[in-house]
């Protein structure tokens, strides 16, 4: 089981961001999602998440058979989906410790308070994580993503990921902002979220990262759309010929040029 997306259509307003969009994350593997800028990656996201600016026009979001698609966002993120943002906001007031410590009392039957955690654990698992992902410590005490550098902000989502255990992981562009060692720390430890039996869907424009997080599977959407979904070879095929190329060869029927 996983998560399962059906014919999903979905708009801003009067735009339509997706067109009939079908996909399936399954447990222990890395689903890739690439295309070009404004492909609707990124409202794909959005839209499994539950951002209230989005409307489902039709279709369905399925969690392990269950229909998620009209939950508000916190309580997918109770059922195990958890989304690291392209962007993420910055929350002045709020140290990144004590956001990770609500959002674990949250999952483990509290009110998400801001205080002591209910698992005491997860604050010597938290510092033992920043260290490992090449994070200074000190920055559990800062305000979250206030001054962070943009290596920061996407370290500090995957420690989330890491230490709030989701069923589900959506990584928006985890490669943003990082040097080429930044991106195999990364990629090391999406392995070990693939590893630990998570779904993850990694959403990138390029297959630079998917030399070190090689995906079972990869889709390409262009203007909302699915136009071909196939093995780590369509990603490689990406990098060598262009989205261009590959919508026309899929839609022929062939990859093969």
């Amino acid at each position: 089981m996983g998560l399962e997306v059906v014919n999903l259509t979905a708009r801003i307003g009067e735009k339509t961001v997706l067109k009939n969009v079908s996909l399936n994350v399954n447990y222990g593997e890395v689903h890739a999602i690439m295309g070009p800028n404004g492909s609707g990656k990124s409202s794909l996201a959005y839209v499994i998440m539950g951002r209230e600016i989005y409307e489902v026009v039709d279709g369905d979001i399925l969690l392990d058979g269950e229909s998620i698609k009209d939950l508000p966002p916190e309580e997918r993120a109770i059922k195990g989906i958890f989304l690291a943002m392209q962007d993420p906001p910055q929350v002045p007031g709020v140290r990144l410790s004590s956001l990770i410590i609500a959002a674990a009392n949250k999952k483990l039957g509290g009110e998400g308070e801001l205080g002591r955690p209910r698992d005491p654990r997860i604050l010597k698992r938290m510092m033992e994580l920043a260290k490992e992902i090449g994070l200074d410590p000190s920055i559990l005490q800062r305000e979250v993503n206030v001054g962070f550098s943009g290596g920061e902000r996407k370290r500090s989502e995957i420690l989330q990921a890491l230490l709030l255990d989701p069923k589900i992981v959506i990584l928006d562009e985890p490669d943003s902002g990082l040097d080429i060692d930044g991106i195999k720390i990364v990629a090391q430890y999406i392995n070990k979220l693939r590893e630990q039996g998570k779904g993850v869907m990694l959403i990138t424009h390029y297959a630079r990262l998917l030399q070190y997080v090689k995906p079972d599977r990869v889709t390409v959407l262009i203007g909302g759309e699915v136009v071909a979904t196939d093995g780590y070879e369509l990603a490689r095929l990406v990098e060598e010929k262009g989205y261009a190329y590959v919508k026309q060869a899929f839609r022929k029927g062939s990859a093969q040029g």
